[in-house]
């Protein structure tokens, strides 16, 4: 039969593209973690009739809609008493362990210690039910392996191992106080607060969490702006939606209401922020199709490296970093973004123009050659990186041939960050192609 339905043609394949298109759903409300995930919530003072936990084809599991939720509607209004914040954690029994240690913790490493002895002591605690819904694993930076690192692109690539390194960083300062707690744990604490713990931990608070300011005290230090909020932490972004969300001071609950509404048993979505591809995979470990938010971004690197043989390229790329122009140099689907090409605008003028180079990036416009160039360089540029994304590509379906299962997911995820730019470059370079090119003469 499969082998069959191959042989229609032209508008067999659209039908079944549009079938295949179609978002499929499968209730998870009964299934036992959930069960109890919610009564341990209704315990708590939280009931749901508009939404039920599901699994959907396109992003894996979510929130569906029971009832259609109209423009302004409260969605989800979550108690605070359902909320996992550092109050929780110090009126807890870590709560000795941190007010008694000689230096002050940081508000996600408290979270983050308390998530991993609570996962520890398994069905004894009291939000297990929440904890045993979790993700076990993520596909944030600070999980990839050298080989997925490798597959990203140069600018995120930096960051990525900083956010890797800096969870490691956490894990060998915190030794002494992890020892510390060794009288709560059943197991010795080596074996109980691992690496591997830790970065759950902190990729559960740092990718689930909402924000929520939280008064200062005695015990923690830096700003503690974190809150877990079960149930509520199953809705997925997307970049499209409009969403209101806040601590409501008079109810003492999260709520979210709803801008736009959502129709009855459609996934119900919250917007996490005008953010491109790279921060969301960065600060949550995915990445959005069709992100209208999404540019790829130029490295310092691949600017020196394109333009090496201008002798007077130090002392360019010097005046820009002064004055703030080797950061957030970016091309999106429309083109080259104005601070890149501000930047190449200066790059093109010869050390004799100097006096001109501060008038460039307030707006002053070039002659008309220099603007010529300054677009054949965006040209390369999108060029090269268009190179380094299909080279990418190509290595990512060697390693998906030979991985195992968690390395075959951060693939997945870097795969669609490559695709994605992909397409943004090749648009790019059209919008180039189609440049109209004035003759613009620079006052001497």
């Amino acid at each position: 039969m499969r082998d069959n339905s191959r042989r229609f043609g032209r508008a067999a394949r659209k039908r079944r593209q549009k079938q295949e298109s179609v978002v499929q759903s499968v209730s998870l409300c009964h299934q036992p973690q959930y069960v109890r995930l919610m009564k341990f919530l209704h315990q708590r003072g939280f009931t749901s009739s508009l939404l039920q936990p599901a699994l959907f084809t396109d992003t894996g599991r979510g929130l569906q809609t029971l009832k259609t939720i109209k423009p302004g509607q409260l969605v989800i209004s979550l108690p605070e008493s359902c909320l996992l914040t550092t109050s929780t954690v110090l009126d807890s029994y870590l709560g000795q362990y941190i007010k008694s240690w000689r230096a002050r913790l940081s508000p996600l490493l408290a979270l983050c210690v308390f998530l991993v002895c609570e996962r520890h002591r398994g069905e004894a605690s009291d939000w297990f039910p929440y904890i045993n819904v979790l993700p076990t694993t993520y596909t944030c930076p600070a999980y990839f392996t050298d080989d997925v690192m490798a597959a990203l692109p140069a600018s995120m690539r930096r960051r990525a191992l900083e956010q890797r390194e800096a969870v490691r960083e956490i894990y060998s300062f915190n030794q002494d106080f992890f020892r510390t707690l060794q009288p709560s744990l059943s197991q010795p604490v080596e074996e109980v607060l691992t690496y591997e713990a830790l970065r759950w931990a902190w990729c559960s608070v740092n990718t689930r969490s909402v924000f929520m300011t939280h008064p200062a005290n005695n015990f923690l230090f830096g700003q503690d702006v974190y809150a877990l909020a079960p149930f509520l932490d199953l809705l997925n972004h997307r970049p499209d939606v409009q969403v209101k969300a806040s601590f409501n001071e008079v109810t003492r609950c999260y709520e979210i209401r709803s801008v736009s509404g959502t129709l009855r048993y459609q996934q119900a979505f919250i917007n996490y922020g005008s953010h491109d591809n790279q921060r969301l995979m960065l600060e949550y470990g995915f990445v959005a199709p069709g992100n209208p938010h999404c540019v790829v971004y130029v490295d310092t690197d691949l600017l020196r490296d394109v333009l090496r043989g201008d002798r007077s390229l130090d002392q360019k790329m010097k005046f820009l970093r002064e004055n703030n122009f080797l950061h957030n140099l970016t091309v999106s689907s429309e083109g080259p973004s104005w601070r890149l090409m501000t930047a190449l605008r200066v790059l093109s003028l010869p050390q004799a123009l100097y006096h001109h180079w501060k008038a460039v990036l307030l707006g002053h416009v070039v002659c008309e050659d220099r603007e010529e160039w300054s677009v054949q360089t965006a040209k390369t540029l999108c060029l090269r990186l268009l190179q380094d994304t299909h080279t990418a590509l190509e290595r990512i379906s060697h390693l998906l041939q030979q991985c195992e299962q968690s390395v075959r997911e951060q693939l997945d995820v870097v795969k669609s960050l490559r695709q994605e730019e992909r397409c943004i470059l090749g648009n790019c370079l059209e919008a180039l192609e189609g440049t109209t090119r004035g003759t613009v003469v620079m006052p001497t």
